[in-house]
């Protein structure tokens, strides 16, 4: 894969993210259920907070540094996402969706910024930011296109 293939691939991802909101009321957004308990706004919180560690994690890993373990910090992913859902609750539909797309655009003006040669061949990079983004962003997609046909 090189960067332009990439990128493709990683904005594609979030269109779809994004299509699967499009059109949502404000309550339907901020309405329990979307993922279990989550909203559509507590889901866009998440991606957020997967797309932020990204940007603390890539680099690390381009330095030939390992991050942080999630369980040695949190007692696991679930902790971690239970806690970082917990801290984003106060902020608004509008802070929550600013958030999210301010997030993104960070990510990809970083990725931006990195030489073609991190890009092509699989490398613990890649595989760290196919799991934090668009690996990650069709499970929420799904799912809120599935709980949107219960609406």
């Amino acid at each position: 894969m090189d960067k332009t293939r990439l990128l493709n691939r990683l904005e594609k991802a979030w269109t779809e993210l994004k299509e699967a909101f499009s059109g949502l009321s404000e309550a339907q957004l901020t309405q329990p259920g979307a993922t279990e308990e989550w909203s559509v706004k507590d889901l866009l919180a998440h991606v957020a907070t997967w797309d932020q560690e990204a940007l603390h994690s890539l680099p690390m890993i381009l330095e030939g540094r390992r991050p942080p373990r999630y369980k040695d910090l949190y007692g696991g992913i679930d902790a971690f996402n239970a806690l970082k859902s917990t801290e984003k609750q106060a902020l608004s539909l509008a802070e929550t969706i600013e958030h999210f797309e301010r997030s993104h655009q960070s990510l990809v003006e970083m990725l931006l910024s990195l030489p073609e040669e991190n890009f092509l061949r699989e490398s613990r990079f890649l595989r760290r930011l196919r799991l934090d983004t668009y690996g990650h962003y069709p499970l929420h997609a799904r799912a809120i296109r599935e709980w949107r046909k219960t609406l």
